[in-house]
């Protein structure tokens, strides 16, 4: 069998010049960044610590003997979520190793943790120095042990961060198998997992015999043929293992989603319906809630001074600089045992508290700016500190600005349960149109991203800076990093119960069975809760685990339909070789397909990014049954003063489980003036009265639009 991915990263290594007759693609060894457990309640998977009969974990064993990968920062394997008690023997099917150096005789993998490896030969040719002692599939960020055991992790009793909330954690797939890729490494020029390396990692992990790869990073979004991650998936996807990703932080401005393929899932953030609150009560009695993961200002209860960081600026200090809490603007003789109210933006949480700290604050009050509304942290600080949201930071900068002696105290965190509403998406989640293709909608699926709390290395501090000595085997993140490992975990339950779906299929399931309600039954919010988010922040809708396990029909893929997707994107017969692996690649056909054709790709979701105003446009799409016998009905939802649309035939009746059928939509504009400059949004669901499979629907007039809600 042949090496493509292999064969590939040393092309990217430049090891053969452009010329050699079998280089395919010579591209740069491109650097991308990490994405930065209440969850499974959340998502049905168990409710109050017990799990139903009827649920997914039962129905899959948790995962039983499913093998996840991890293409990370690498693990942490004395952590109790990699334990291998009560561990079987390895499934025979695995092929992989442990790589350890003689520097880090203390790494181990065991029954639960089966494998580990780490690649940096991509990274060293970027310009990364690696020491002898690096050289380990060690976890010494976090990032990587945190998203393995959301994944898969054991379930753990007790957990805590700095021992301020306790509970259990566990990961999506907690009977599984685990296995460390690490290609994450100390950032140069402000990334460090490097395409070369993560090619490496995908073809081990395709040789070691995963079922699913978790990947929680990212960079710009490129072309396929430009983009490692997107090759190298498709060689996992080719082989049967489905690849999760996390659609990128950079939102929430429109067209930054990243890891946009159409053969992989990409996961953006959203939030709980837990928060680990604390209060901020003034003296006037003014109480407000908010974010905190850290002590109660001391001695509890006693009201002390509150200004706002501007009024703490030193000489030289912009006033703007010093309301941020940045570096050097604070002055220590105005601080000095007080709060300081500090308005969030352009420097970090962690540092804010620390600049409040070195300048002899007793706490901080962390209040967002109107971009990032009611979306709050909870943040291991090194002083007391909360984060309120947009609104109640208003009020507390009135109450300075109108008192003659403000004086406030914070309390300690307590987790809350059942807020509302929830989800709304994360701020920082990435959001669509997809930039490569805009015919495929992305992100795919929206999981919990905010405040998760997971394994981490206990090589680190919890908050990643050099001035903190504190350590702790448990972490609360957020990010699209988070979230990805959510689905993942899902994922193996589905591969477990359904071991002969594709990964199309279970991309299907996932996307189809999604909502896009919150626990209010109101339509889903973004950060603000004030404006409805759209399936470019959501994708499909949130995940639902115990619906994904039984979806009635599935949108299903081969590899001649993604080889075709290539060749309609003018790949040539030597191009397609980098995505087949092989000497006889895929042929396109000999009269290249208009960009329309995408159109009808079997996506489950259904983007229309150039529809004429004046002639109607027809799309067709190819169901599976993989349910029960049924007789399915499509209603399409749109709005009524802009289009009119038809499907045909409306009626799909399924006789037995494989069976597919075909469909045609036809979508023409009534109103050209409502479409002008914006993306309109619908769905189409096809039901049985049993099983809802619902498709979100794109529409734009023009390719090139400047997008707006």
């Amino acid at each position: 069998m042949e090496n493509p991915t292999q064969m590939h990263a040393e092309y990217v290594f430049r090891k053969h010049n452009a010329g050699h007759p079998n280089v395919i693609s010579v591209f740069l060894n491109k650097a991308r960044k990490l994405h930065t457990t209440h969850s499974w309640d959340f998502l049905r998977l168990e409710k109050n610590g017990v799990v139903h009969r009827s649920s997914l974990w039962k129905k899959a064993e948790f995962g039983q003997d499913i093998i996840i990968a991890n293409l990370d920062t690498g693990a942490w394997p004395e952590s109790k979520s990699f334990s291998d008690e009560g561990f079987g023997p390895v499934p025979s099917r695995w092929k992989g190793i442990c790589q350890k150096e003689h520097i880090d005789t203390g790494f181990a993998c065991n029954k639960k943790l089966i494998g580990a490896r780490y690649f940096n030969k991509g990274y060293i040719a970027k310009g990364g120095k690696i020491t002898a002692s690096m050289n380990t599939p060690r976890d010494y960020n976090g990032h990587g042990s945190h998203t393995l055991s959301t994944a898969a992790g054991n379930i753990v009793h007790g957990a805590s961060v700095l021992g301020l909330v306790n509970g259990t954690a566990k990961g999506g797939s907690p009977r599984a198998r685990v296995a460390a890729y690490k290609v994450c490494w100390p950032p140069v020029h402000g990334s460090g997992c490097m395409d070369a390396d993560i090619l490496k990692a995908f073809d081990a992990a395709i040789h070691d015999g995963v079922d699913v790869i978790t990947v929680s990073l990212g960079g710009k979004p490129s072309d396929y043929f430009d983009d490692g991650l997107a090759i190298g998936s498709f060689h996992a996807v080719k082989n049967g293992i489905v690849v999760v990703t996390s659609a990128g932080n950079r939102g929430p401005e429109p067209g930054t989603v990243t890891n946009v393929a159409p053969w992989i899932i990409t996961v953006a953030a959203s939030t709980l319906d837990r928060s680990f609150h604390a209060s901020a009560e003034m003296q006037n009695g003014l109480v407000l809630k908010g974010a905190s993961l850290s002590k109660p200002t001391l001695p509890e209860e006693k009201f002390h001074p509150l200004i706002s960081a501007a009024q703490a600026k030193t000489a030289n200090a912009s006033v703007d600089d010093a309301l941020r809490c940045k570096k050097g603007t604070l002055d220590p003789k105005k601080a000095s045992g007080k709060i300081l109210a500090c308005l969030r933006g352009e420097n970090t949480f962690i540092d804010k508290g620390h600049q409040a700290a070195l300048a002899g604050a007793v706490g901080m009050i962390l209040c967002n700016n109107e971009t990032t509304g009611n979306e709050i942290f909870a943040v291991p600080q090194v002083l007391p500190a909360i984060n309120i949201n947009y609104t109640d930071g208003v009020r507390v900068f009135d109450y300075i600005a109108a008192s003659k002696d403000p004086r406030a105290y914070i309390t300690g965190p307590e987790t809350t349960l059942n807020i509302k509403p929830a989800p709304f998406m994360g701020v920082f989640s990435s959001v669509g149109p997809n930039t490569i293709t805009p015919q495929i909608l992305k992100p795919d699926i929206t999981a919990p991203g905010v405040d998760i709390i997971a394994a981490y290395s206990e090589a680190v501090n919890p908050t990643g800076e050099d001035y903190d000595k504190r350590k702790s085997p448990f972490n609360v993140l957020s990010g699209t990093s988070m979230a990805c490992p959510h689905v993942a975990g899902v994922v193996g339950l589905l591969k477990s119960l359904h071991p002969d779906w594709s990964p199309a299929a279970i991309r299907s399931a996932i996307m189809t069975t999604g909502r896009t309600r919150d626990n209010t039954f109101h339509p889903m919010r973004d950060a603000t809760e004030t404006d409805k988010a759209t399936p470019f922040n959501y994708g499909a809708g949130h995940l639902r685990p115990n619906q994904a396990m039984n979806p009635g029909l599935v949108y299903d893929l081969t590899l001649n339909d993604y080889y075709d997707f290539l060749c309609t994107l003018g790949y040539n017969q030597k191009n397609m070789t980098l995505f087949s692996g092989t000497k006889s690649p895929h042929r396109c056909p000999k009269h290249q397909q208009s960009l329309n054709h995408l159109l009808n790709f079997n996506n489950p979701a259904i983007t229309i990014p150039n529809i004429s105003p004046s002639s109607p446009i027809t799309i067709t799409r190819r169901l599976k049954n993989v349910g029960s016998p049924g007789r399915y009905t499509a209603r399409i939802r749109l709005p009524t003063r802009v289009f009119s649309a038809y499907v045909n035939p409306t009626v799909l009746e399924f006789d037995h489980v494989g069976q597919e059928k075909t469909f045609n939509l036809t979508i023409e504009v009534k109103d050209a003036n409502e479409l002008q400059d914006t993306y309109i949004f619908g769905e189409l669901r096809w039901t049985d009265q049993v099983h809802y499979v619902r498709s979100p629907i794109a529409i734009a007039s023009m390719s090139d639009i400047s997008y707006k809600t």
